[in-house]
């Protein structure tokens, strides 16, 4: 996959890279939370970023703010300031209107999330250019990374929906050879497939994409396991 090339290059031009890199989702709340207010790294309805490559250079931040009209505030951030400040009417984001990430359960920063999402497309032989992130809470109330890998031309290629408390997949769209983003697979897909399903003409493909999923689910469980990072120990400095 395109991405790939960082890991055959010198050591030397690799370390510079890296360096370069833009703040990560977790560097960007801590700058909120040092530079406006402490409070509202506990009160984050959702975290987006767009064209990553791998981390995107703003993060644009929504915080639940009974002080601000609507009731929430737009912070963006960008290397390690507050470029910008909103208070927007407020709008549904994530299962519910003004649900609110519960920091306690998040256990996955957007580096870990494309560590994630990027060895999945690497194992499904998914080309990609740049990377978007949405942190959000799922309909279980569980936050959960959606990062969405697109092309050269900037045309998603494939979504994955990543548990950031336990670090599972949960929903992936297109991701696999073969298939395209309105090819959608879920947990429940494959843990309580339809009955329907199991007996319908479509069952051979289905069943394929089911097992890819499962393998995929399994990898990005052992990349979670050396990519978790509790976002409360982060934030007291651990």
């Amino acid at each position: 996959m395109r991405k790939s090339f960082l890991f055959g290059l010198l050591p030397l031009v690799t370390v510079t890279v890296f360096a370069q890199e833009s703040p990560t989702a977790y560097e960007a709340l801590r700058v909120v939370g040092n530079k406006l207010n402490r409070d509202y790294v506990d009160h984050v309805i959702s975290v987006t970023g767009i064209r990553g490559n791998p981390q995107p250079e703003t993060w644009k931040i929504l915080v639940e703010d009974q002080h601000a009209r609507g009731g929430v505030r737009e912070i963006e951030v960008a290397n390690g300031n507050i470029v910008s400040e909103r208070t927007p009417v407020r709008t549904v984001v994530g299962s519910a209107e003004g649900a609110t990430v519960n920091t306690t359960r998040l256990n996955l920063d957007s580096s870990g999330a494309y560590a994630v999402a990027s060895h999945t497309a690497e194992k499904s032989n998914t080309a990609f250019s740049t990377a978007s992130y949405t942190l959000r809470t799922d309909e279980r109330g569980d936050p959960v990374w959606i990062v969405t890998l697109n092309n050269e031309s900037g045309q998603p290629v494939g979504t994955i929906h990543i548990n950031c408390n336990r670090g599972n997949v949960v929903r992936t769209e297109g991701m696999f050879a073969g298939t395209t983003m309105k090819d959608v697979v879920t947990d429940s897909d494959v843990d309580q497939p339809s009955e329907d399903e199991e007996h319908g003409i479509f069952y051979g493909p289905r069943q394929r994409l089911r097992e890819t999923f499962r393998h995929a689910r399994q990898d990005a469980s052992d990349t979670f396991a050396r990519w978790r990072r509790s976002f409360a120990d982060f934030i007291r400095g651990g």
